[in-house]
């Protein structure tokens, strides 16, 4: 029966392909999806939307670049509230229409919010999230200096600035996106992950230089909330196993147990699928009943069990 469920859509799924990269085409994605939101709220889901940005603060960062001639770069933690302040909009815009549409009430409301992460996770140590553009060594090295920032060749070429990826602890507005939640709002949060945050001993918070995986938040910010449902939309209608070989095979359902062993033999890929499984183990072994991953257009197939790959506990 239909509960709460978080929704997790990746910020490549707005942009359909090279030449579909302007606001107005990542718009029209958006509100593809908002028909399927508005079907949830309509068979009775409570719904947080949850969203990447990788693309988008790739954006953000570009033109960051291009103006360091006159201007400081943006810092990390402010280019992440950033992002989830315009795509936030963006996703809240596209689902009030969407319940307008349908004569439905309801109100999205998208909320700035603010992960918890460990100073002392190992992560810091061995940054490794490249993000923003390639460069020549020269001026990767030049910049470093300038900036203090961490460097290293890029597997496809050139140098690029990488950032640390902690896990998530804490979502610090989960209680305000629970009484939204509670008052009847479709809620959208924890965009890209979060902003990263630190806690010092007084309570304050800081912002720190890095990325957290929107997956893992996702998760967490589903535990906290004791959603029923974790579903995570990719770029595939189902998992599978020996992806893009011969033998390949759809998954349509797997306990935590069989995911475990999926993962240890290296079945998923560790910048793909891998932490969308991760994820949904942790959501259930943290009591959730249903982790769901498909891709957006089937969504709603997804949830009445026609398509898609189920995790569930046993």
């Amino acid at each position: 029966m239909p509960g709460l469920a978080v929704v997790a859509v990746g910020g490549n799924a707005l942009i359909r392909d090279p030449a579909h990269q302007l606001i107005a085409d990542q718009y029209e994605m958006a509100s593809r999806f908002a028909a399927d939101v508005a079907g949830m709220v309509r068979d009775g889901w409570k719904v947080v939307v949850t969203h990447g940005n990788g693309p988008q603060i790739g954006f953000v960062l570009r033109r960051s670049e291009l103006a360091m001639q006159e201007l400081r770069p943006v810092p990390m933690d402010y280019a992440g509230a950033d992002i989830q302040g315009s795509l936030g909009w963006m996703f809240a815009r596209a689902l009030r229409n969407e319940l307008r549409s349908r004569g439905m009430r309801g109100e999205p409301v998208a909320l700035v919010t603010q992960v918890l992460v460990d100073q002392d996770d190992p992560a810091f140590a061995r940054p490794s999230k490249p993000i923003g553009s390639s460069m020549d060594e020269a001026r990767a090295r030049e910049l470093a200096g300038r900036y203090g920032w961490t460097i290293r060749e890029d597997a496809a070429g050139g140098w690029r600035r990488v950032v640390a990826s902690p896990h998530p602890r804490a979502i610090i507005e989960a209680g305000a996106i629970r009484q939204l939640l509670d008052t009847g709002f479709v809620v959208v949060a924890c965009g890209g992950g979060g902003i990263p945050v630190i806690e010092d001993a007084a309570g304050r918070l800081q912002g720190v230089e890095a990325v957290i995986d929107k997956d893992f938040a996702s998760a967490l910010l589903a535990r906290e909330l004791r959603a029923q449902a974790l579903v995570i939309l990719t770029g595939v209608e189902k998992v599978a196993l020996d992806f893009r070989r011969p033998t390949q095979r759809w998954i349509d359902r797997m306990t935590v147990a069989q995911a475990r062993r999926h993962d240890a033999k290296g079945q998923f890929d560790k910048g793909s699928m891998g932490p969308k499984v991760e994820s949904l183990i942790e959501f259930i072994e943290g009591g959730g009943s249903l982790g769901l991953i498909t891709d957006a257009p089937n969504l709603a197939r997804a949830l009445r069990g026609e398509t898609g790959t189920r995790v569930v506990g046993n």
